[in-house]
């Protein structure tokens, strides 16, 4: 599964790891720079993964391997969106051709993959308080590695990244912090003078009469030296952004020019041995080198495989399907225009969750409150405590960082908040991080919360119309991509906590959650057994369960989400509790995190095929 690196690339085809980067001149360093980028392009071409994030970090990228001596000096790339590069550099060009397949290279940075990678991520936020982490743990040695964070301005709105900058400046950490801000073009002061301020700045000749200085002024007159910090903060305020860094504890350095190799070695250089807590402000372009990711840094954010002499998109052939987000954009558009006290909140996940159309034509009830879902959740209760109808549209494993305040916010208060939650399940090539397997089992045991998993498109619509009209917090389900617009005899109106039978048969009841419903109909066909739609994974529907355990001997029960704690452990506890002599079989994810692959691939390993449902029932 390897593709040797063709001969074209220079300078790329004779780095094996980061030793070879640090062993480059200048000239060599921005040649490999471009043999990345290339190599980038014509790469992803193929696979699809994230694009425009990795082309703006390809010059820090090979900088910071030049001038850090990795592994043993740490990397933390946060979220891990721009660690492409980083996988190239560090010995895995060769097997770059199985990124985000079954078997190849993750798409995230993954301690198990490579030495090279510091800290496993896939979520944001989390790279500045690991950094703190290493720092402390190596602290005590007489040579400890440099650790280093890097960030993207995004991450920088979640509210973990500032309390571990908090906790940074506080205890004085030797950890440096990368920005890198891709959120604006290059502006003016990013030129030769701010370049020669940054490099003065961030020299051992300036760092020592300032540290001088300083002694000297708070040894004599502590009001002097008092004065003397303030007229440095609003000096740099005036031709820098980083006094709130300062004022945290952090010595601020940029912003400087993220694509000029030259610059950031100087810098890099400069500041690595100065102790404290640094950041260092890069400013870089997103999609850098390839005009069509420039042009539309956000359907290129993350791509399928694409023409790159043209940037279009390769169309599969296969029937074009609606998908459910494409479903839950419709459904809130068109009660949003007969309902004005309904609110959409997303935390930064607009166009992936459906909300577009919603954004542009409510914008006044279009909440987008950044990668901050515990914010997000707390901030939809406080819409509900006055009135309003809030939407939060977030995707499964997202909302298990907003776990405490759904709870204690939402779920204690029985506010009127409903959620919808998108990418349930086996969502495919991004891998564990990213998987919805576990929304069942963490909902499933909050009071007062209604939990709901439509089986097709029509359902789901319905279902978003029950949660809506419920007075309390409501969650529907639903998985990524499309769905069946129909499944035969599911023409039940959804009423709250009940559920429905779509195949009558015998001795074997399968009990079908969401996506399960349509895999198993064929399993009813071929061997004649029972297959209920339970619709509700709490409230269960408990009469119907009833009934079917008096003209059956076995329960079937399955669903892509973890076999613990989840909707078949709510039939397990009810058939227990109620004593019942019907035996109970659960199928759904096992417990381990999945890998990554297509959402077929994982499905058929957990034994969530059509086939493998079939033989597992068959045996009984």
């Amino acid at each position: 599964m390897t593709k040797k690196v063709q001969k074209q690339y220079n300078i790329l085809c004779d780095i094996d790891d980061s030793a070879d980067v640090r062993a480059l001149n200048s000239k060599q360093l921005r040649e490999l720079g471009d043999d990345v980028r290339s190599f980038l392009i014509e790469s992803v071409a193929q696979t699809g993964g994230h694009f425009g994030s990795n082309l703006g970090v390809v010059e820090l990228t090979v900088a910071l391997h030049h001038v850090f001596d990795t592994p043993r000096d740490r990397i933390i790339w946060d979220v891990g969106h721009q660690a492409y590069p980083h996988k190239i550099l560090t010995g895995r060009k060769d097997q770059f051709c199985t990124i985000r397949q079954k078997g190849g290279l993750t798409p995230f940075p993954k301690r198990t993959e490579s030495k090279y990678d510091a800290f496993g991520v896939g979520h944001s936020a989390t790279s500045i308080s690991a950094a703190i982490g290493m720092e402390r743990a190596n602290r005590d040695k007489k040579n400890p590695p440099y650790i280093v964070a890097v960030i993207g301005d995004g991450a920088l709105t979640g509210g973990m990244a500032f309390e571990a900058l908090n906790h940074a400046g506080d205890i004085e950490s030797d950890i440096l912090v990368i920005l890198n801000d891709n959120e604006m073009s290059i502006s003016p002061n990013v030129g030769a003078m701010h370049k020669y301020l940054t490099r003065l700045i961030s020299s051992k000749k300036f760092q020592h009469v300032r540290r001088s200085s300083k002694e000297i002024l708070s040894k004599k007159a502590p009001t002097v030296h008092e004065v003397a910090r303030r007229a440095e903060l609003s000096a740099k305020g005036m031709i820098t952004p980083g006094v709130l860094f300062e004022e945290l504890g952090f010595g601020y350095y940029g912003p400087i020019d993220g694509h000029d190799i030259g610059a950031l070695v100087d810098v890099l250089e400069n500041i690595k041995d100065i102790k404290g807590p640094r950041l260092l402000h890069v400013i870089t372009e997103k999609g850098k080198g390839y005009k069509y990711a420039k042009s539309d840094a956000t359907s290129l954010h993350a791509v399928s495989p694409f023409n790159p002499k043209t940037g279009e998109k390769v169309e599969k052939k296969r029937k074009k399907s609606i998908t459910y987000t494409e479903v839950f954009g419709m459904w809130i558009n068109k009660r949003a225009s007969s309902d004005k006290k309904l609110h959409a909140i997303t935390p930064a996940m607009c166009e992936g969750s459906g909300l577009k159309e919603f954004r542009d034509k409510y914008a006044n009830r279009y909440h987008d409150v950044g990668i901050a879902e515990q914010h997000a959740v707390t901030f939809a209760a406080g819409l509900a405590c006055e009135g309003k109808k809030p939407v939060v549209t977030i995707y499964s494993t997202f909302l298990q960082r907003a776990y405490d305040q759904f709870i204690h916010d939402v779920a204690i208060q029985d506010l009127d908040v409903m959620f919808a939650v998108d990418r349930a399940g086996i969502v495919g090539p991004d891998g564990a991080t990213h998987a919805g397997s576990f929304d069942f089992s963490f909902l499933r045991c909050v009071p007062r919360v209604v939990i709901m998993a439509p089986a097709d498109l029509n359902e789901c619509i319905q279902m978003l119309d029950v949660a809506y009209d419920h007075k309390g917090p409501t969650v529907v389900r639903y998985p990524r991509g499309g769905g069946q617009e129909y499944i035969e005899n599911n023409d039940t109106p959804v009423k709250m906590g009940k559920g429905q039978i779509v195949r009558h048969g015998r001795r074997i009841a399968v009990l079908a959650f969401g996506a399960m419903v349509e895999r198993c109909l064929d399993v009813a066909d071929e061997l004649g057994t029972t297959v209920v739609n339970m619709r509700f994974v709490k409230p269960l529907d408990t009469k119907l369960l009833d009934t079917l355990a008096k003209t059956h001997d076995i329960f079937v029960t399955a669903e892509d989400n973890s076999v613990v704690g989840g909707a078949g452990s709510g039939i397990n506890e009810y058939v227990l509790n109620a004593n019942m002599t019907v035996n109970v079989k659960n199928l759904g994810l096992p417990d381990e995190f999945t890998t990554h692959g297509t959402r077929d691939e994982i499905l058929d390993d957990a034994r969530l095929s059509q086939e493998k449902i079939m033989k597992f029932i068959a045996k009984l």
